[in-house]
């Protein structure tokens, strides 16, 4: 059974959404530190706690892209929190410019609840996959990683995207163990 996804935005709340990212990151840009929203003034969709992901990108090139899988933050929050740290805190980049801001496309995406998804061996796991639909998360001992579903946009083929899941955790491409689990969900995606 696939995650059901648990959340809807009109496109209204994703202008919203994406203004906040824009705004935090501003907020980064003049020396101060993620956007803080009141709590106790967000409602609706805005106030209901979802891991979140903010992934830029310039030239359609990757920029930056952090977020959590669970948030025990209100969505808004969450948000304001990912863009600054996809901007400020991606160890992979340096820090954005202001120079770079003005040609950096924002993206959000919303994560439904993780849903555990056990399988007796790589090829049941490879079986029941839904690429360009699941995002998945790996975990076995000490190693972890995800991809979200947008992911299948550079890696289509399901056995590259479980062995480059396998090797951004730190582990061999094809490696298996009794103790190895996953979860999948799947995500809202929406961009400026």
């Amino acid at each position: 059974m696939a995650p059901s996804f648990c959340i809807n935005l009109s496109e209204s709340e994703q202008g919203q959404l994406l203004e906040i990212a824009r705004q935090s990151i501003e907020s980064g840009l003049a020396g101060g530190g993620a956007l803080q929203l009141d709590s106790e003034n967000l409602a609706g969709s805005f106030s209901i706690s979802l891991g979140t992901f903010v992934t830029l990108t310039r030239s359609e090139k990757l920029r930056g892209c952090v977020g959590s899988l669970e948030s025990s933050h209100p969505l808004a929050q969450a948000v304001a929190n990912s863009a600054f740290n996809a901007a400020f805190r991606d160890s992979r980049f340096p820090q954005l410019a202001a120079v770079e801001f003005e040609n950096t496309r924002i993206e959000i995406s919303v994560l439904s609840e993780l849903e555990s998804f056990p399988a007796v061996d790589r090829k049941d796991l490879l079986h029941r996959l839904c690429p360009r639909e699941d995002g998945l998360l790996l975990e076995d001992g000490n190693y972890r990683s995800t991809f979200l579903p947008k992911v299948w946009d550079m890696i289509a083929d399901p056995e590259e995207f479980l062995d480059q899941l396998l090797i951004k955790a730190g582990l061999p491409g094809g490696y298996w163990s009794e103790t190895i689990s996953f979860k999948r969900y799947r995500t809202l995606s929406f961009g400026e």
